[in-house]
């Protein structure tokens, strides 16, 4: 049975659909059968996979989410064996509106799900940048999330409100929804800007933020362009070290879970999001502008 993993943030170029795309790609070099959800109208996971888009113009999430077709149509092979892709393009914005009339319309993405679950080890859901009703949906659909967040102090906006709106979701539709962690990501070694951020934000959400931080690095701006995930672009890189390291903690974490001595049974699941917003005020204490920028 697939883990089900939503990679959200309502703010965007946080570096979200980069960390969806790379992260299920090197989930896939580890020999994980892995599905990426492109579920952002942009598309933007698609082009960076290598798809053109008139090869899934009449297949894609919007038309398993609508109805139209089954799930299993709209999903397409990578260069990678055990990565498949389901894409999206403009058309899904007016899923939005569409879903709105439907009945369980909170529900479309986890019933079309049913249907594949047993033909992966992870689906990787690349969110849009909005707390939406396609963001709903992935969240209703997900066992966990990955918040992706830069190392910077604007990226703390917002974040209370995301996971107010985790909590609903758990309250009402899915209350075993549990937060893989926060993902650092964008980092330059450079800035003792950057440096400082992640250290307080390592030092205040502990164990809730990823060991692994992904950095600012050329590679991963260019791959899309080429079409490939950073791994098959340049294996060498630091993007493509970061993620082979993020994907073996999740395996790990996972691991280590199901054995049942993970530290999470420590504090029930349901005060994850409780105990991160106790702490953001805490953040407004840190004197930002005695922290410098190294040239």
């Amino acid at each position: 049975m697939a883990k089900i993993i939503a990679m959200m943030n309502q703010k965007g170029g946080v570096g979200k659909t980069t960390s969806s795309v790379n992260l299920a790609a090197c989930l896939a070099v580890a020999e994980k059968r892995t599905l990426l959800i492109d579920l952002d109208p942009q598309g933007n996971g698609s082009i960076s996979i290598g798809l053109a888009k008139d090869t899934f113009a009449q297949k894609n999430i919007y038309h398993a989410l609508i109805g139209q077709i089954p799930i299993k149509e709209a999903i397409y092979h990578s260069e990678l064996p055990c990565f498949d892709i389901c894409p999206s393009d403009n058309n899904l914005a007016g899923a939005e509106i569409e879903l709105v009339s439907l009945i369980a319309r909170e529900s479309k993405l986890k019933n079309a799900f049913r249907t594949i679950e047993k033909d992966y080890d992870y689906i990787i859901i690349d969110c849009p940048p909005s707390l939406g009703l396609l963001t709903v949906n992935a969240l209703n659909a997900a066992h966990s999330y990955i918040i992706p967040m830069q190392t910077e102090y604007l990226a703390m906006e917002g974040l209370a409100q995301l996971l107010n709106t985790v909590k609903i979701i758990r309250a009402s539709l899915n209350p075993d929804l549990e937060l893989d962690g926060i993902l650092l990501t964008m980092f330059d070694s450079r800035s003792g800007l950057h440096k400082q951020v992640a250290n307080e934000i390592k030092t205040h959400f502990g164990d809730v933020v990823f060991n692994t931080i992904i950095p600012r690095n050329v590679k991963l701006a260019e791959c899309p362009s080429f079409g490939k995930p950073v791994i098959l672009y340049d294996i060498e890189s630091k993007g493509s070290e970061a993620y082979l390291a993020l994907a073996k903690e999740l395996i790990l974490k996972e691991r280590f879970k199901n054995s049942g001595s993970s530290k999470q049974e420590e504090t029930p699941a349901a005060t994850e999001e409780d105990e991160i917003m106790n702490m953001i005020p805490s953040l407004e204490n840190i004197n930002f502008d005695e922290m410098t920028v190294e040239q």
